[in-house]
């Protein structure tokens, strides 16, 4: 489609991750191998279901269990806004967050890396934004864990970002690093977005004024929806 909408600023071609990257060896299997069909959207995909945190209560700790049970791990906070092209907050927006835990493993059955599972955290997290768009979660440094893409590799610790629009067909995907990871500069993954800039706003920030004395550090990590200054997705095509 030709038409833009005024003032909309594109993103460039090089700030978002292609479907194959060969480098990341499971997109030679997965992508298309045809051109993709604009396929139109009805009522119910693009305004169903309504996201609330009535139908979908919040749980912002991902460190306490219902009972009191505390997660293993080093304990941090990590925050931020959601924003459109234009600095905008967007708000009441459902953002999801799942990671390893502290040991580097998924509590999932698919995830049979030898590491040992914490049976006081899940890893799965969810908030809705305020009115100026924040976001805030409570939970453990993940580890890094082999991956089997290529020898010897190792992901980065990260955490895996789920933003909702009104319908399950308006979600987006990312994932958010940490400073100072020595696993970034090997990953193909975080590499698989070509541009420098683009690939560093998926970076998290360490933020002192996050951070709670004695009790946990803070660490601040902004989505950009759209535009040029848009954080790289992982379907946004």
């Amino acid at each position: 489609m030709s038409e833009t909408v005024p003032g909309y600023r594109r993103p460039g071609l090089l700030t978002q991750p292609p479907y194959n990257a060969p480098d990341y060896g499971s997109t030679r299997l997965r992508h298309p191998q045809q051109e993709l069909l604009r396929l139109p959207h009805t009522l119910t995909e693009t305004s169903a279901p309504r996201f609330s945190p009535q139908r979908y209560p919040a749980r912002a700790d991902l460190t306490v269990q219902a009972d009191g049970s505390a997660a293993m791990g080093e304990r941090i906070i990590v925050a931020g806004r959601v924003l459109d092209e234009d600095g905008r907050p967007v708000r009441n927006t459902m953002v999801e967050v799942w990671q390893a835990n502290a040991a580097g493993r998924y509590n999932h059955p698919g995830d049979d890396h030898d590491a040992p599972l914490d049976p006081n955290f899940q890893g799965m997290g969810r908030v809705f934004t305020d009115a100026e768009g924040w976001y805030r979660f409570v939970t453990i440094r993940p580890g890094a864990y082999p991956w089997r893409n290529h020898k010897d590799a190792w992901r980065p610790n990260h955490i895996h970002y789920s933003v909702f629009g009104a319908g399950f067909a308006q979600r987006m995907i990312t994932q958010m690093y940490f400073p100072g990871d020595p696993l970034l500069a090997l990953d193909p993954i975080f590499h698989a977005t070509p541009d420098e800039a683009a690939r560093n706003r998926l970076i998290s920030k360490f933020d002192l004024e996050l951070t709670q004395p004695e009790w946990a550090l803070g660490y601040r990590f902004d989505i950009v929806l759209r535009g040029r200054e848009a954080t790289p997705m992982e379907d946004n095509h």
